[in-house]
């Protein structure tokens, strides 16, 4: 029988976890609870108690009560949870999880559901689920639920809120996914708006000689989302065309993936071939999110909700470095691609970001720091250019041949 894990406070919002939980066990599942408050007692009685959990995080109730801070309790039970249940997944007793709450109860249940791999299903009822939820998902698949009214009591509201998330679990966890007929090595590529000529054809040219590609948005999300399933083992091989989110880093805009961005397909040993696509170009939302610092530099509306930044001549300089950097970490076969006239489909002749002398300052940093095991492969063509596309695809594939 299937089994959900319903995670948060039971002390605070019992009432409305052992809704959900009565209405997932009427599906004919079953539930394992844990209970992650610290001050009251439980409406019921939990599968896993407060205790346990506090244990497993490395601390007891009775400390943290005495120390009334709460977060470091927030942060106790979050990890004592995330160990468990993530015990209990690699046990085969996980197939699913379920949590809901305030900005406390979303930052326990979704740590928790971060722990668990991709395609496992998971719920997060949650009244901060309207906002920016990406510190609560991460590069996981985890379905925000906008709870609408404050998660308490049940109500002519929360009932059919809470109701529509037991039920979507219960969904999720009955109905098998249907398995692909045919098994292909799976491949990962990164893709922009400005670069999404260039990564079509170099994907379809992959597909058609029998590879599956996973293409990820750049947006930061995206970028962690390749490297943890990089780290995780799914992936075979890489076509690392955009690697605009280390603008991000580097400048301070939106979408940065993090300072290990790039080091998971390095340290796996696994094909990569990589290029500088859209590295023109630091993300911010609308144009009055600009920082004022950056005001009077070029700035491009994307459209109402992104505008672009053009990198300068010294962030081109330290990112040159950096990527260089990661890609001597490359235990494995790794290629740089290097499109002479244009990063992105903004970065040629006659478009607002056309930089020949950022892009040159670009070029010479890589080609100055990589090491003789990173293959450099230049091309007199912009990124988007049916010739170049092809050869970074095709390099790919010899890549992934010589390793047979």
């Amino acid at each position: 029988m299937k089994n959900v894990i319903v995670v948060g406070t039971f002390d605070t919002k019992g009432h409305e976890f052992k809704f959900i939980k009565d209405l997932i066990e009427k599906q004919g599942l079953t539930t394992t609870t844990v209970n992650c408050g610290v001050i009251g007692e439980p409406l019921f009685e939990p599968d896993i108690s407060s205790e346990k959990v506090a244990s497993a995080g490395g601390s007891t109730l009775a400390e943290l009560n005495q120390k009334h801070d709460r977060g470091l309790g927030i942060d106790v039970m979050m990890s004592g949870a995330g160990k468990i249940v993530k015990d209990l997944f690699d046990e085969g007793k996980v197939d699913g999880v379920i949590s809901l709450g305030g900005s406390a109860g979303t930052t326990i249940g979704t740590y928790v559901m971060r722990k668990l791999p991709v395609g496992v299903p998971k719920i997060m009822v949650s009244t901060v689920a309207s906002g920016d939820t990406r510190p609560y998902v991460g590069e996981k698949d985890i379905t925000m639920m906008y709870s609408v009214v404050d998660i308490s009591g049940i109500n002519s509201i929360s009932n059919h809120i809470l109701a529509n998330a037991a039920n979507g679990i219960a969904g999720m966890v009955s109905f098998e996914v249907p398995e692909l007929k045919e098994e292909k090595t799976l491949l990962a590529a990164s893709m922009f708006g400005v670069t999404t000529p260039c990564v079509t054809m170099a994907r379809e040219y992959l597909e058609n000689k029998g590879y599956e590609v996973l293409v990820f948005h750049a947006t930061g999300a995206g970028g962690m989302a390749m490297e943890s399933l990089i780290e995780a083992g799914f992936i075979k091989g890489v076509l690392d065309a955009t690697t605009t989110e280390w603008c991000d880093e580097v400048a301070g805009g939106v979408f940065s993936a993090g300072p290990t961005r790039l080091e998971a397909a390095a340290k796996a040993g696994i094909p990569q071939v990589v290029s500088v696509g859209a590295l023109d170009m630091v993300n911010f939302g609308a144009i009055d999110t600009v920082p004022e610092k950056y005001k009077n530099r070029n700035l491009y509306k994307h459209n109402a909700s992104v505008t672009l930044m053009r990198t300068t001549v010294e962030e081109c300089s330290e990112m040159g470095k950096i990527i260089a950097g990661k890609l001597n970490m490359a235990t494995g076969p790794v290629a740089l691609f290097i499109p002479l006239k244009g990063v992105s489909a903004i970065d040629v002749e006659g478009a607002p970001f056309y930089g020949p002398e950022e892009d040159a300052e670009l070029f010479k940093q890589l080609r100055e720091n990589i090491e003789d095991h990173v293959e450099l492969i230049e091309s007199d063509t912009d990124i988007n250019n049916e010739a170049f596309a092809l050869a970074m695809a095709k390099k790919l594939i010899s890549m992934m041949e010589a390793q047979k």
